[in-house]
């Protein structure tokens, strides 16, 4: 029998009594989501301070070769910040998801889908007819300006991912079951129309096919946390307003 004075304490015994809790899969999630977040975040306030800087700099230009087509280009930029600072502010706020969709290609088709427009962006602008760079600077202004709007609508259940957050059938979402797509895609194709080349349609196609997996992946992790999302689904279209009635939702393996 060991002396008691003679005892050495474990390193268990050491820790603070606070350190000495589980590391809990709770608290692990929390974690794994606030890192997810704050990424995020980084990343949308990178995309902010390239179109101000963009702004600032056309701004200067304006001064000395003002035209209709560059106000139009300020006006689309300004319109794509304000979303991008709305997403980012809302991904701090938004609430701790229910249920995640499994597996890696979620994650993939999401992060891709998002993205794939900021490559999209960086592509060379062609020369293009005064009519052509207009529609295109309106289509991103409006396209930009409704995402802002329905993402208000959306609120603190806005994701990324494929997560469950809060099911939201009202405002925007009492037409459509997928607003936010619709919206955004406007943009797109005013992006589109100012850097369309081989590249561009390539990569224009491969955005809309993760967008699509992205809006099953969606409907999925919603139908298996919300009993009440089926019924929605089928009473609501997925993309186009005032159909006569929704398709079903193709199951995800």
């Amino acid at each position: 029998m060991p002396i008691p004075f003679m005892t050495v304490p474990s390193a268990a015994e050491l820790r603070p009594a606070q350190w000495r809790r589980p590391f809990s899969a709770a608290r692990c999630n929390s974690v794994f989501d606030w890192t997810a977040r704050l990424t995020l975040v980084f990343v949308l306030s990178l995309l902010i301070f390239g179109n101000v800087s963009w702004i600032v700099h056309a701004i200067g230009s304006a001064e000395r070769h003002p035209s209709d087509h560059l106000l139009l280009n300020i006006a689309a930029r300004a319109s794509s910040a304000l979303f991008v600072a709305l997403a980012a502010a809302t991904t701090l706020t938004r609430l701790p998801p229910v249920r995640k969709a499994a597996g890696l290609e979620p994650r993939i088709a999401a992060v891709l889908g998002t993205f794939l427009l900021t490559a999209l962006a960086l592509l060379p602008k062609q020369e293009l007819p005064p009519i052509a760079l207009g529609i295109s600077s309106l289509l991103i202004i409006i396209g930009m300006l409704t995402s802002f709007v329905v993402l208000r609508w959306l609120g603190r259940a806005f994701s990324i991912m494929a997560e469950a957050r809060r099911l939201v059938t009202h405002g925007p979402y009492r037409f459509v079951r997928h607003p936010l797509y619709v919206c955004e895609e406007l943009a797109v194709i005013g992006t589109f129309i100012q850097v369309i080349s081989p590249l561009a349609i390539v990569v224009f196609i491969m955005h809309g096919v993760f967008q699509i997996r992205r809006m099953l992946n969606e409907e999925t992790v919603l139908e298996e946390t919300f009993p009440e999302y089926a019924d929605y689904a089928r009473r609501t279209p997925r993309l186009i307003p005032f159909g006569r009635h929704a398709r079903p939702m193709p199951q995800i393996d």
